[in-house]
């Protein structure tokens, strides 16, 4: 026996997630959603949907109002709530006991102990568990907490008392970047969870960012799930994570698990949950914070358990006891998690992207693949939510099975009319660091000290590139002199059988000699020759190319008369002019565009809201200085002056 009817207050991935759950389990469901989503997937998957208010958070997936009218009209029995909905909305939970609705998740004590990271170390604290050292109380002001902060110790970490998902979280390093991290959490903490206050504790420099799923009933039963690797992470968000973790041993991976137990029963925890801690080299570990919810990166766990969380959440939910038993959980494989965003990597490792998704393709054709989306072709990337396009899992049996799975996952994922991050990923999974599981929080910033540019091509991988569009150059041009469906006969058949064409990449240009032969090309780069085979079938996103035996899967974004291509090889697109001899010697006499002069012009790198400026026109600025504050995806960054000027 199970719910009737379960309200989904939420949206994206993690909507269609919980709905997928409740189809398998014959349980109705209820999306709510905002105006600009009311073609989104979770309300189409849905059986019943109903409009909440208009595009911001607050007005609508946050409007607490609007949700339990929602659930009066529409009589379900059970709600599923967001993240910021827990945190910052306790009263709803009170009021869903009184009227009879069940909370997919903990009871509010939990909720208010765990949502809370000063009372939630405190409770940590007392129930044994390893903590980081810092100040338990509420920073009142930026000068409070530049005294805490020199009383701990530079660095520090200032992070709002409500917050999660990286949101209201800085670093500082000294007395200067304490004053600016005071004022952006407590901004970013008031805009995310309706709570300003914030906490400041000792940051663990170079440490692993290693979590434990939990799961516990309300009978007293709690489980601990194994562990999930976290660490490869951007602005304190996670970007690529796996289970279980190549850094644990057994002991290790006990002591978290039973430490994160005695949490779970110390609030009287009953559902799904994490509990975060920091590793540092010396498998030290410090709790971090508990995470209320149904996280993120829960496949992983799944693929590693066999088990269905959001199943689990709802049977425990109604009342039943759990299942299983500690030693019942196996870890079977490997699972890998990376987070495709709608980002531009090249920015800051992924500043936001908005656009139609004029193209999409999931690449569920390779075995062991899944992907959790909340889209779909035609869908629409706002600057209203969060950017993630899906979550892509694989698993295997061992760890480099899952990372090869990967690999040929990401390059036969097909994302056009945004930017996205699928060159990042790609390049973090293949890093020798990586492979051999020598990583932390730091990773990005150490790997790519001066900001990620891309897959740096060996000399092979080059002519390879190179080959590979030439002869996709070639196949077009022979495509285009045929005729389908005509009787038309032509006066004089085409004999060519070789061409000579020269080739920009970058700020190279390499003369290529191309000859066909039955569906191949032989094509000579470098003095080298290269025998480069496919289908050609020029109307698929997707060109599977062999190349001297090596098997690769290509993309052509895009194309026009002048001879430029996109091709995206390697996960990284790369831009290319193909040319014949003779254009190409033509080519030096046009005049090229001067690049506009843009270091008197403030431009924002991303869509956004204004929410402050900090200049006048008439002030004079020097170089560095702060212009104005843009929010984007609840995230809120500086823009500042590129040099001194009057403004």
């Amino acid at each position: 026996q199970t719910f009737e009817k379960l309200l989904i207050a939420n949206r994206g991935e993690i909507a269609c997630r919980v709905i997928k759950t409740c189809k398998k389990m014959g349980i109705k469901t209820v999306a709510i959603h905002s105006e600009v989503d009311a073609n989104a997937v979770h309300v189409k998957m849905a059986d019943e949907s109903v409009c909440v208010g208009p595009a911001p958070t607050s007005k609508s997936y946050l409007n607490m109002d609007a949700i339990m009218e929602v659930i009066r009209k529409t009589r379900a029995q059970a709600v599923s709530l967001n993240e910021s909905i827990c945190c910052s909305f306790l009263s709803l939970l009170s009021l869903q006991a009184s009227e009879g609705v069940t909370f997919i998740g903990p009871d509010t004590h939990a909720i208010q102990a765990m949502g809370d990271k000063i009372e939630s170390k405190l409770l940590a604290k007392n129930a044994k568990v390893n903590t980081i050292p810092g100040f338990d109380g509420v920073v009142k002001d930026a000068d409070e907490a530049v005294r805490i902060a020199r009383e701990i110790g530079y660095p520090v970490m200032i992070k709002a008392s409500a917050g999660g998902g990286g949101k209201g979280m800085r670093i500082a390093w000294d007395d200067e970047e304490t004053r600016e991290g005071f004022r952006f959490s407590s901004q970013e903490a008031a805009s995310s969870f309706g709570d300003d206050r914030l906490l400041i504790e000792k940051f663990i420099d170079n440490p692993r960012h290693i979590e434990i799923q939990v799961l516990a009933d309300k009978h007293g039963n709690a489980l601990w799930l194994n562990e999930r690797e976290c660490s490869i992470q951007r602005r304190n968000q996670k970007v690529v994570e796996e289970a279980p973790s190549t850094f644990l041993d057994p002991e290790t991976r006990r002591a978290m698990g039973e430490q994160a137990v005695a949490l779970a029963k110390a609030v009287k925890y009953s559902s799904a949950g994490t509990v975060e801690f920091l590793v540092d080299s010396s498998k030290n570990f410090y709790f971090l914070e508990m995470n209320t919810r149904l996280q993120v990166e829960h496949p992983v766990t799944e693929c590693i358990t066999g088990l269905d969380l959001v199943q689990e959440m709802i049977r425990v939910a109604k009342g039943y006891p759990l299942r299983h038993k500690q030693a019942d959980i196996p870890i079977n494989g490997w699972a890998i998690e990376c987070r495709v965003y709608a980002e531009d990597p090249y920015k800051s490792f992924g500043l936001p992207s908005i656009g139609k998704l004029s193209q999409y393709q999931e690449p569920l054709h390779i075995p062991s693949v899944r992907v959790d989306s909340g889209i779909q072709q035609g869908s629409d990337i706002s600057i209203y939510y969060d950017p993630m396009i899906s979550k892509l899992i694989t698993y295997g049996s061992d760890r480099a099975e899952a990372l090869k799975r990967m690999e040929e996952a990401l390059d036969n994922y097909v994302i056009r009319g945004v930017a996205h991050n699928i060159s990042l990923l790609r390049e973090v999974i293949i890093h020798p660091r990586f492979v051999q599981g020598d990583i932390s929080t730091k990773f990005l910033p150490e790997v790519y000290p001066d900001g990620f540019k891309g897959h740096k091509l060996t000399d092979l991988e080059r002519r390879e590139l190179l080959a590979t569009a030439v002869s996709l150059y070639v196949a077009e041009q022979l495509r285009s002199q045929r005729f389908l469906g005509t009787p038309r006969i032509p006066i004089a058949k085409s004999k060519r059988r070789s061409w000579e064409l020269s080739v920009r990449l970058g700020d190279g240009i390499y003369p290529v000699a191309v000859s066909k032969d039955g569906s191949s090309f032989s094509v000579e780069v470098d003095g080298m020759k290269l025998n480069v085979t496919s289908k050609w079938n020029l109307a698929s996103p997707l060109l599977s190319v062999t190349i001297d035996g090596t098997q690769r899967t290509i993309q052509r974004i895009s194309r026009n008369a002048a001879g430029e291509t996109s091709i995206q090889f390697l996960g990284t697109v790369y831009k290319l002019q193909i040319l014949t001899k003779v254009a190409a010697e033509l080519s030096k006499y046009m005049p090229e565009k001067a690049e506009e002069d843009t270091s008197s012009i403030l431009r924002s790198p991303m869509p956004g809201t204004v929410v402050a400026v900090s200049v006048k026109p008439g002030d004079m600025v020097s170089e560095g200085q702060e212009i104005c504050v843009i929010e984007a995806m609840k995230m809120q960054n500086s823009m500042i002056a590129a040099k001194t000027g009057k403004v």
